[in-house]
């Protein structure tokens, strides 16, 4: 592991690459010489004075915390961004997101897919970035640019349509509490796994996630937010299963369901008239 002080001139370099500034460009702006720059650089200053701290980290809008603590280099174009904003929720507090990603070498971020013979050590994986950079990934030149994308199985039949078998391409949620009630979510839990669920934003009220099936046989249930790991949006999915007609048997069994859910909801008023 580097040493705080190595990452404070790895930043520093990096950064400047990242601008495609030379050493030259980088001194005039902050009005060093060029030999004061390569020595905070290469970490021939190894405590550079706070003042000249200071006026890097103003010029790079990155905060000093995170420029001695954080090798800038492992982080996407995204979460770059997000600290050049001001963001500080992934590294800071209770809101902490440090997301494990894999980056091409001009530094977009890559969609990696965690497949059936993985998944089950994703949650103990899932912030080591040697398992994230061990999985397969994509190009998918149709999904944004400025924002983080997984492809995540689906197993068992709680959310058809989408079958069983496919991928779902989700994208990374940073705040949970911004999430909008019914949103689709593969949800990274501590102790059930993954799972893909509509989701109701219950955290500000009693710190829980409503999570429901499209299957109306599968029960709603509730989720405290301390068992949730991760959270990713749903996209899209990728199958590859042949196009057939809905068998005569999945016709019966979607027919139950629905008939099954307006029977809870008739019991239900009942129970509030009397």
């Amino acid at each position: 592991m580097k040493e705080q002080n190595n990452f404070w001139a790895a930043n520093l370099k990096f950064l400047r690459n990242r601008k495609k500034m030379t050493q030259d460009d980088l001194a005039t702006a902050l009005q060093f010489t060029r030999t004061k720059l390569k020595a905070l650089e290469t970490g021939a200053t190894r405590n550079p004075p706070l003042e000249d701290q200071v006026l890097i980290s103003d010029f790079f809008k990155v905060d000093i915390d995170t420029f001695v603590r954080l090798d800038l280099s492992q982080l996407g174009e995204l979460h770059l961004r997000e600290l050049e904003a001001g963001d500080m929720s992934y590294v800071t507090g209770k809101k902490m997101r440090v997301l494990a990603t894999t980056i091409t070498p001009d530094n977009k971020e890559q969609v990696e897919m965690v497949s059936h013979s993985v998944q089950a050590g994703y949650t103990a994986g899932y912030a080591d970035p040697d398992y994230i950079s061990s999985l397969p990934v994509f190009h998918m030149p149709q999904l944004p640019a400025d924002r983080k994308f997984r492809m995540f199985p689906v197993k068992g039949e709680s959310m058809l349509p989408v079958p069983e078998g496919a991928y779902v391409i989700v994208e990374y949620i940073q705040d949970w509490s911004a999430l909008k009630d019914g949103t689709p979510c593969v949800v990274i839990t501590k102790n059930e796994g993954i799972v893909f669920k509509v989701v109701y934003n219950r955290i500000q009220q009693n710190g829980l996630l409503h999570l429901v099936s499209l299957n109306p046989l599968f029960k709603p249930y509730d989720l405290p937010v301390s068992e949730v790991l991760e959270m990713w949006k749903y996209h899209s999915y990728w199958t590859n299963t042949d196009l057939s007609p809905q068998s005569d048997m999945d016709a019966i069994l979607q027919a139950l369901g629905k008939l099954d859910a307006k029977v809870d909801k008739l019991v239900s008023n009942t129970d509030t008239v009397s």
